[in-house]
């Protein structure tokens, strides 16, 4: 639906979860798990010639990187890492570290955020879905379609008054006197929320702007309206 493909915006920024395969110019050294672990945390990346941004270096989190199966100068690697990380440019590093030289020879994303492929479902399912829906019964297709919020889950939020969910879906911005409650973590300023209505509904995203706690001034601007 519409509402559903705005919410989908929270996806760009979301983690990601990669299988690669490592295709290795020479036979892989016997350090090659220590040589895996000096990648994870934050490293700094150029985007290769072909790309669709501009190529600064730029600094990108790993959070996990190891192989899974190693077969002849076939390394499959599992990565978990931040959103915009490049795994060609990382598989290229990794070459230049390993003294072997390496390029990429697949690449197949298994999650974004918390959505994962153990949860897929083929479009021949779907389609028997829609079929039972369309005769009245939605047990089978509920499976399949799952609300919104959901895309929103893991992002800190906002509870707003209804009267400022109003005001949200005219494109107003939303200030102190319109939060409810806010589940808020450690969020900083400038960082992707999701707001909501008392009973669970998106309202909208935006960015952390001010002190939801505070008698007035603006806490949220505004980036996508989701009602």
């Amino acid at each position: 639906t519409g509402d559903a493909t705005r919410a989908a915006r929270v996806f760009d920024d979301s983690r990601k979860g990669y299988v690669a395969v490592l295709e290795l110019h020479a036979p892989p050294p016997t350090d090659l798990e220590s040589t895996l672990s000096e990648f994870e945390g934050p490293l700094h990346q150029k985007p290769p010639r072909k790309s669709a941004v501009a190529r600064r270096l730029r600094r990108r989190t790993v959070f996990r990187l190891e192989a899974l199966e190693v077969d002849g100068r076939r390394v499959l690697l599992g990565i978990d890492c931040e959103s915009g990380t490049y795994v060609r440019k990382l598989c290229h590093d990794l070459g230049l570290a390993l003294g072997t030289g390496a390029h990429m020879g697949d690449l197949r994303r298994r999650r974004t955020g918390d959505f994962d492929d153990a949860a897929l479902v083929t479009m021949h399912d779907l389609a028997d879905g829609v079929a039972f829906w369309e005769d009245g019964d939605a047990d089978l297709l509920r499976r399949f379609v799952q609300p919104a919020e959901r895309a929103l889950a893991d992002l800190p939020s906002l509870t707003v008054a209804r009267s400022a969910a109003r005001e949200v879906a005219n494109g107003a911005q939303l200030y102190a006197p319109g939060v409810v409650d806010a589940d808020l973590g450690d969020a900083e300023a400038g960082a992707l929320v999701a707001c909501y209505t008392p009973d669970g509904a998106a309202v909208c995203l935006g960015r952390l702007a001010g002190d939801p706690g505070a008698e007035s001034g603006l806490v949220v601007e505004l980036e996508r309206v989701l009602v």
